[in-house]
């Protein structure tokens, strides 16, 4: 491994030293969090991941915080379009406000596991059979087509096989019980709402990350860097999801964005034995593709106001 086992460790030892403050300091109470504490909260996972980077181009060189950094905007943007469909779920099940910040400090800490499990399982892939890379590309492509043209948050979590065949094997509540996930009554323990919540949160991450990660590999292969950049991308999801869930009119168009991306970096792996196309020249796209998107939703939801 290029990054030793202490390294690793060191890592992820402080990502969980930092979600532990999180949620047992700042948030220890279940309250609602005001778009205010979540906007300094972003900007303050957003700053953590650009000094991490620092430290990459200083020991590691400037392709590597390149990589770094390119892999960290791909995945903070098709992170924003989870975001929409969290809020969908909760809106579906009706979830207290005051309990949203518990489901998504917990449904992240899974995604963390699962898209460790699902990185190293993916590189291993490639590295045993490298030609599943231009797989991964059509796939990203057809991806990005269908996320551009055929793009719809209309889900239906209670269509779910997986959260039906929960609801008939184990008894729940009908109501939610101050923000715990089981309860004991009678001698007899139940789950909660809330517990369906945070697995209907833990599966649609699951889905996104089937298109996030082979578009971060089509940047990089490196394992430590695919991975870092994933965790600090979503970790500041609970706080993004507070700050933006009132500005859902300005990404009105951000599936465009996305699609273009995918479909860019789908073509990146494709195209890989004959034409290079340098990191820098893909951060740029990716830039430009997303600002326009913000721009036009930007503009559009000027055009409404007035």
């Amino acid at each position: 491994m290029e990054y030793p086992l202490w390294v690793w460790g060191a890592f992820n030892l402080s990502i969980l030293a930092l979600l532990a403050v999180d949620l047992f300091i700042l948030h220890k109470e279940s309250k609602e969090m005001g778009i205010k504490e979540a906007l300094y909260t972003s900007a303050g996972w957003i700053s953590l991941a650009l000094l991490f980077n620092l430290g990459l181009y200083y020991f590691k060189g400037e392709t590597t915080a390149l990589n770094f950094f390119t892999g960290y905007l791909i995945e903070k943007a098709l992170s924003i379009d989870n975001l929409f469909v969290f809020l969908i779920i909760f809106e579906h099940f009706k979830t207290p406000k005051q309990y949203q910040h518990k489901v998504l400090f917990w449904g992240i800490l899974g995604a963390i596991v699962m898209r460790a499990l699902f990185i190293f399982f993916g590189i291993a892939l490639v590295h045993r059979f490298h030609w599943i890379l231009y797989l991964f590309g059509a796939f990203l492509i057809w991806a990005g087509i269908q996320m551009a043209f055929f793009h719809s948050k209309e889900i239906q979590p209670e269509e779910n096989i997986v959260l039906k065949l929960i609801r008939k094997v184990a008894p729940f509540t009908e109501t939610y019980r101050n923000g715990f996930f089981f309860v004991v009554e009678k001698g007899k323990r139940y789950a909660t709402p809330l517990f369906l919540v945070l697995l209907a949160i833990e599966m649609t991450d699951v889905i996104f990350a089937i298109d996030s990660i082979p578009a971060i590999m089509a940047i990089t292969l490196d394992p430590f860097i695919i991975y870092t950049s994933n965790i600090f991308a979503i970790l500041g999801l609970r706080s993004l999801y507070f700050a933006l869930s009132g500005l859902a009119g300005l990404f009105h168009y951000l599936h465009y964005g996305l699609g273009a991306v995918l479909c860019f970096v789908g073509a990146k792996m494709v195209l890989e034995p004959w034409i290079e196309i340098p990191t820098a020249l893909s951060l740029g796209f990716i830039v430009v593709a997303l600002a326009a998107a913000m721009i036009s939703g930007r503009r559009d939801l000027r055009d409404k106001e007035q």
